[in-house]
């Protein structure tokens, strides 16, 4: 896509992150590479559903501005470390998952294998241990985990997914809270989720090698990816 291009793709990524209850406010975060080391960005404190095209920014590999109105948001250090742990990304979603924030603080981990699609998707879903919003230690908490996979929860705080585009990695982000909200309701129901056998998750796995969506599947926990 040209510039111009993924400048209007953020755009409506954005909405769709506003219309899908994944941020509120100014809440979240689009970035995208482009070629020449310069990545697209989302501005500090403009909601995600009104952005227009012009409204996006250009920065540096270090986090500094070098064109376009308002901030660079203090969340573009996590962007960057994801980028530089994955070499073949494109694009960086940061969203604010209810659902799958509120299963981090009730301690239900989204790794074990309990939805085919997850586990074809992403293989596990890890959460990252807590870390100051908008600092470099974010960026730290994340690094482990998006080397080996395409998603991450943050702790109390939001989820982390990335892409060969902005659309990729917001359907990542938007599979993550359907899932989450999967999970949720079998709680609600007063049941805990049965886990996929061995066998199943070994068709699962055989699956995304033969058809599955690119990227990084994270290890499943005994070891399965």
């Amino acid at each position: 896509m040209s510039e111009s291009d993924l400048r209007a793709c953020i755009c409506e990524v954005g909405r769709r992150l506003c219309d899908k209850n994944l941020v509120a406010a100014t809440d979240g975060n689009i970035s995208v590479r482009l070629d020449d080391g310069r990545f697209l960005c989302t501005p500090s404190g403009v909601s995600k559903g009104a952005m227009r095209p012009e409204d996006i920014l250009i920065a540096d590999g270090t986090g500094n501005k070098i064109e376009g109105p308002g901030t660079v948001t203090s969340e573009f250090f996590t962007h960057l470390a994801a980028y530089e742990e994955r070499l073949d990304i494109r694009s960086v979603v940061h969203a604010h998952p209810p659902t799958a924030i509120a299963l981090t603080l009730a301690g239900i981990s989204m790794e074990t294998p309990v939805i085919p699609e997850v586990v074809v998707a992403f293989g596990a879903i890890p959460t990252a241990p807590y870390a100051t919003p908008g600092t470099k230690e974010g960026a730290e908490a994340i690094r482990e985990y998006i080397r080996r996979g395409d998603a991450v929860l943050l702790y109390r705080h939001g989820a982390v997914t990335v892409g060969q585009d902005p659309w990729d990695a917001y359907y990542r982000m938007e599979k993550i809270e359907h899932a989450a909200e999967i999970v949720f309701r079998v709680y609600v129901l007063g049941k805990t989720p049965p886990l996929l056998t061995g066998p199943q998750v070994e068709r699962l796995i055989a699956c995304r090698t033969a058809y599955g969506p690119g990227g990084k599947a994270f290890p499943l926990p005994g070891g399965d990816t």
